[in-house]
């Protein structure tokens, strides 16, 4: 979809909001017959304090773009829900919304079976900031996430907290420290989401604290978005393993992902091995 289609699909699904709105739902007074269902363009400006002109031309489809506060604004003068909303950001050009209440992360039962479904390849399934959700049993074994955490036990189960604080986790990765460039740099993109979230601030003066590799590298203020690739480990009982990373979005809530690392073929077999002895 080009810049024009995407104006064009942004104008449509405004109006179809609007019509879907009755004039009592948002505030005003009942009224006689309307020609045509739902709000006025006009009220919908006023709810959303923005100019009736400049909320024409962007149902018009004009190349115009609204920032993130008039998007917020439309979102709660529309009613929209949160897929909606995710939707209304799409479709303007923005990056996807935070959550607007910090809300406890639920998973469900699917993404748990499908990480469990993974068998011998690790997998993880993160929150906004970082807490691990849900994990099986290859990632439990080889990225060591139940060991106790003797420093601070309220960031057990976060994954920047583990790979910067937890030295057996440190101690299995052979490039760490391109890794954790890339870990934290990738950190800082997802944290730009959530300016108003002190629990992200509070996990990262608590790792400056203990890691002075998390404060150098932090400081280095590298950002990026992805980090697929390659990887490799030393497990003190399998040896090296290697794989291939890649993250999957959950389509219902963008907050939530899954990391999912591949073994290559020899690493597979090694897998396999270990796990038919181990359970």
């Amino acid at each position: 979809m080009n810049d024009s289609e995407r104006r064009k699909v942004l104008g449509e699904f405004l109006r179809n909001r609007r019509a879907n709105l009755c004039p009592g739902d948002a505030g005003f007074p009942p009224t006689n017959p309307r020609r045509k269902p739902g709000l006025r363009r006009e009220e919908v400006a006023q709810i959303a304090n923005v100019g009736v002109s400049w909320y024409t031309w962007l149902e018009q489809g004009r190349d115009i773009h609204p920032s993130v506060q008039v998007l917020e604004s439309l979102s709660r003068a529309l009613r929209l829900t949160p897929d909606e909303r995710r939707h209304l950001y799409l479709l303007s050009g923005q990056s996807l919304p935070p959550q607007v209440n910090q809300i406890e992360e639920k998973t469900g039962s699917l993404l748990q079976q499908a990480v469990n479904e993974l068998g011998s390849a690790p997998a993880i399934v993160i929150g906004r900031r970082w807490d691990y959700l849900v994990w099986n049993k290859a990632a439990n074994d080889i990225f060591a996430i139940s060991q106790p955490d003797r420093i601070n036990p309220s960031y057990e189960l976060n994954l920047l907290w583990q790979f910067f604080a937890n030295p057996v986790l440190k101690g299995r990765f052979r490039a760490w420290e391109q890794v954790a460039s890339g870990v934290v740099a990738e950190f800082r993109t997802a944290k730009a989401r959530y300016l108003e979230d002190s629990s992200f601030d509070g996990l990262i003066e608590d790792l400056k604290a203990v890691n002075a590799d998390f404060g150098r590298l932090w400081l280095q203020h590298h950002a990026r978005s992805v980090l697929d690739g390659y990887i490799a480990l030393e497990h003190p009982v399998l040896g090296i393993l290697e794989f291939e990373h890649t993250t999957l979005q959950v389509p219902s809530d963008p907050d939530i992902r899954m990391m999912m690392f591949l073994p290559l073929q020899e690493t597979r077999n090694n897998l396999v091995h270990y796990f038919e002895r181990n359970q």
